[in-house]
């Protein structure tokens, strides 16, 4: 196979992906709920004045009702002005304080007969143009920096967005076995990522061998350690929310446990192909090198690496974790009943196998990449073949 083969089924298969974002993003649900639409419309509006007359303050805890007048910005009833009530339930995480000129999204009932607006709602503040402008950003700096390779990052990042919300969740919410749906959708995903990102090489191959090992092993140490932690799902927020829902027959505690790999899985990726990376330059700078030298070469990359993505890990659970931890320090909690606490024990469960899994997808990555580096002869790097297909030596993916 020569390289116009692995150019036109790399080109195909992102192609391939385009068409597969574009059908989940029109995929519906099947939670939609017409009732919440139906009269009903959500505009960006303006705060034009507002009414605090009626608020009680008690502490730092505002309650009553602000009155407010409210500027239509956008569609057909743009440049209408209507009166809306904002209720402060003394719920200081809930509850939404406005001030004038705060850009609102507005939620207007509509007459069936009349088509008039009957009431209007300020919702909350409107952040949409906010959020659109950061991702166009990120899209930016992303295509801007890495040309071709970004362009795919960005769009394996829509991918792996859409297939969470549009097939991940909603088959958790129909009762789905969360386990093996999570790793079913994390290892599609994967595949899907591994590829876009490298094409058809021994590099990706040897990337995405190493990510699902390691995705494997996460799996297993979630639900080995979760049954020894016995944490349960409610642990976390909102779960207990499901079952005031309707939903009472979720098992919160498994998706739980799919949350720990689902979200150990991208730095997990990431260990796996730097060492396919450097072992892929290794190879290619040093063609005649021994099996066991590579490996050991990967061993010492991982070793490199780990020390800093284990870490990665730590931040990132624990900044979420701030105020929690911030709350009983200012309470002199002692440590042995911190560690004891369901969602405390619930963050430690999620760092210490994310992190157990990243120092067990790094010898393995090394292992895989050592026996399909040196299984053919030649360069590594770029669009060659997978392992068996080709052994002809092409040019750089540069």
């Amino acid at each position: 196979m020569d390289r116009r083969t692995f150019k036109k089924a790399d080109s195909l298969f992102i192609v391939v992906v385009i068409i597969t974002s574009v059908v989940l993003w029109f995929l519906p649900t099947g939670f939609e709920n017409p009732a919440l639409k139906k009269n009903t419309v959500r505009e960006k509006g303006r705060i034009v004045s507002v009414d605090n007359s009626d608020l009680r303050r008690f502490g730092l805890v505002l309650t009553g009702s602000q009155y407010l007048e409210v500027e239509i910005l956008a569609g057909e009833f743009k440049g209408r002005k209507v009166k809306a009530v904002n209720v402060l339930m003394g719920q200081m995480s809930v509850d939404r304080f406005f001030q004038e000129n705060d850009r609102v999204l507005t939620v207007l009932r509509i007459s069936e007969e009349t088509g008039k607006i009957v009431s209007a709602r300020a919702a909350d503040k409107y952040r949409i143009d906010v959020e659109l402008t950061l991702f166009g950003l990120f899209a930016l700096f992303l295509v801007g920096y890495a040309r071709w390779t970004g362009f795919r990052a960005l769009l394996s990042f829509v991918f792996a967005a859409l297939a969470i919300w549009k097939v991940l969740i909603p088959l958790f919410l129909k009762g789905f076995p969360p386990l093996p749906v999570s790793f079913l959708i994390v290892s599609v995903t994967t595949t899907v990522i591994m590829i876009l990102i490298t094409g058809f090489t021994r590099k990706g191959f040897v990337a995405l061998a190493g990510a699902i090992s390691g995705v494997t092993l996460t799996t297993f140490l979630a639900v080995l350690f979760g049954a020894w932690f016995r944490v349960p799902g409610t642990a976390k927020d909102f779960a207990e929310m499901l079952f005031y829902s309707g939903f009472y027959s979720l098992n919160l505690t498994d998706i739980f446990l799919s949350g720990i790999f689902v979200s150990a899985a991208g730095a997990v990726m990431d260990m796996a192909m730097d060492i396919a990376a450097s072992q892929a330059e290794v190879v290619e700078k040093n063609p005649g090198i021994s099996r066991r030298e590579l490996i050991f070469s990967g061993f010492r990359v991982g070793q490199a690496v780990v020390g800093t993505m284990t870490t990665t890990l730590l931040f990132a659970y624990s900044g979420s974790f701030t105020f929690v931890l911030m709350v009983f320090m200012a309470q002199g909690t002692p440590m042995e009943y911190i560690f004891n606490i369901n969602y405390v024990a619930a963050e430690i469960l999620l760092t210490l196998v994310g992190s157990f899994g990243l120092v067990l997808v790094a010898p393995v990555t090394a292992i895989l990449g050592g026996f399909i580096y040196t299984a053919g002869k030649g360069p590594v790097r770029g669009t060659e073949s997978w392992p068996g297909q080709c052994t002809k030596s092409l040019k750089s993916d540069t």
